[in-house]
């Protein structure tokens, strides 16, 4: 048997992966939770990593298999001894890194973790044998909360069902969980669709449903272009089965359906803000309703819930009643009645640093949106929040945040720039938006750059606004990640509040360009 036709009968955790030579790429959870698993299945396994936490690199012999951990600018000979028969990749290495243009150029297999993890989706199965369903969700923004809120709704209908992949928890942990799943819900990355997309054969998914939230400039670098990351997004939507989910709003996300490989018989699901048609969910006079998953689509509509109800929950922003629509028509898709929707929606609960509001003063609101990290995601919370305070700037990632500014940032009471390279948001304001005050935050030292940053915003607030961190951009040019920039702006917030009569005493006025 040739190495190729080895690898297309590997479609089951109970084949014989005995001895396959496997290099696998990576060693933070997902590379290890790859690494485990083929150890498990009795594959050859070789690490190869720049660096690893300590525990993985601990465990990596533990469980059977070898580390090899160095630079990697060039493709290492013991790589290269190794021969593998197939190589699985982390999804944080690009198509442009040494390691995997070599296995491309010389015809070794590339997997993800996806792929691997559908192979073997069977080592647990329902009580009638078959594995669990997938469900599928990506989208430059929002993809975090709709997984979350399609697990929540499918529990809430009855189901057994996890989130997981790039929302934290690798996709091999929760097919190897012996408590077995009905459904997975699976977070993808453009990273991961874009391994995903290189192969299409035995291994390939077929998820139950998938959905593309919305399309926008995100990742370039990594991806090299914004063709190359729309057409790995689009490999979302590759054989499904019953429900290929759409955006409405979106032209790109209906584009990718209309030309998507599916199975025979799967439905094109719109959804938007607006009156839904026939195979559609939407909002009618402050109700969403699904016009999707009933027998009478066409004269009528089933009932999810309110806008009203949404608002006491804090969930009403126009993107975020997009992603419970995008949820809603997933877990419509596997049977869950109306009122389980409703049901889980009343207990719901945004993440942290997502139009989180971590304080009030003064007839002044403070939201946290850290994990608006493009500019795609920024719009939708100033959208949400129009003529707000706007705390923006950091790791742009190669994406141009002009128009955004002309978009939106020009309707700012006053823009805050934080991040070490300032130059791009600072041009785009003269360009764009040059009535806007615009207040420099130079501090280059983390503890201190959200200090200065609500201290300015303090300044120029007043009664009724709000104050929004939405930087449309990655954090990691000052903080640990999303997460820690949030975090470090509540505190500085709550410093700011708690510290009032200190605050009397910077009541001098704040002059544009300031640091």
């Amino acid at each position: 048997m040739t190495s190729s036709d080895r690898l297309a009968s590997l479609t089951s955790w109970n084949a014989d992966w005995k001895g396959l030579r496997v290099a696998v790429l990576g060693l933070a959870s997902t590379g290890f939770s790859v690494a485990d698993t083929l150890a498990e299945l009795g594959a050859d396994v070789l690490v190869v990593t720049e660096t690893a936490a300590e525990e993985y690199a601990r465990l990596v012999p533990v469980v059977g298999a070898r580390l090899w951990q160095g630079d990697l600018s060039e493709v290492p000979a013991e790589l290269v001894d190794f021969a593998p028969e197939v190589v699985v990749a982390s999804p944080g290495f690009p198509p442009s890194h040494p390691v995997v243009a070599w296995a491309r150029e010389t015809g070794v297999p590339l997997w993800g973790d996806i792929e691997l993890a559908w192979r073997v989706r069977d080592k647990v199965v329902r009580a009638d044998g078959t594995p669990a369903d997938w469900v599928f969700i990506t989208g430059t923004n929002g993809k975090t909360t709709t997984t979350r809120l399609t697990a929540t709704m499918l529990v809430e209908g009855g189901l057994r069902a996890a989130p997981c992949g790039n929302i934290g928890v690798p996709i091999l942990d929760a097919v190897r969980d012996p408590a077995g799943f009905d459904v997975l819900v699976v977070e993808l990355s453009s990273h991961q669709l874009w391994y995903l997309g290189l192969n299409d054969d035995a291994g390939s998914p077929s998820p139950h449903a998938a959905v593309c939230l919305n399309l926008a400039d995100d990742h370039l670098l990594w991806h090299g272009s914004f063709d190359a990351y729309r057409d790995a997004k689009a490999v979302v939507y590759r054989h499904a089965q019953i429900a290929a989910v759409y955006n409405k709003a979106d032209d790109a996300t209906l584009r990718m359906v209309e030309d998507a490989d599916v199975v025979e018989g799967a439905r094109a699901i719109g959804f938007d803000l607006g009156v839904p048609g026939p195979s559609e969910l939407g909002v009618i006079e402050g109700i969403l309703v699904d016009r999707a998953f009933l027998e009478e689509r066409r004269t009528s509509a089933l009932e999810l819930t309110t806008v009203e109800a949404l608002a006491e929950r804090g969930l009403s922003a126009p993107h975020i009643v997009a992603n419970i629509l995008a949820a809603s028509a997933l877990a419509r898709s596997l049977d869950v009645e109306p009122a389980a929707i409703r049901s889980a929606l009343e207990g719901f609960r945004l993440d942290p640093h997502r139009i989180e509001v971590v304080g009030r003063d003064g007839g002044v609101t403070w939201v946290d949106d850290s994990k608006a990290t493009n500019p795609h995601a920024a719009a939708s919370s100033l959208a949400a929040y129009p003529g707000a305070v706007w705390i923006v700037g950091g790791q742009l990632k190669g994406v141009d945040i002009g128009e955004l500014v002309a978009q939106r940032g020009a309707g700012a009471r006053a823009a805050i720039v934080i991040g070490v390279e300032r130059s791009e948001v600072l041009a785009a304001f003269a360009r764009h938006a040059p009535a806007v005050p615009v207040f420099e935050v130079d501090h280059t030292e983390t503890e201190n750059v959200m200090a200065r940053a609500v201290e300015l915003a303090a300044r120029v607030a007043g009664e009724g606004d709000v104050v929004l961190l939405a930087p449309a951009a990655a954090s990691f040019d000052q903080f640990t990640g999303y997460d820690d920039r949030g975090a470090r702006f509540a505190a500085a917030v709550r410093d700011w509040i708690e510290g009032g009569a200190q605050r009397e005493q910077h009541d001098d006025d704040a002059t544009p360009g300031d640091a």
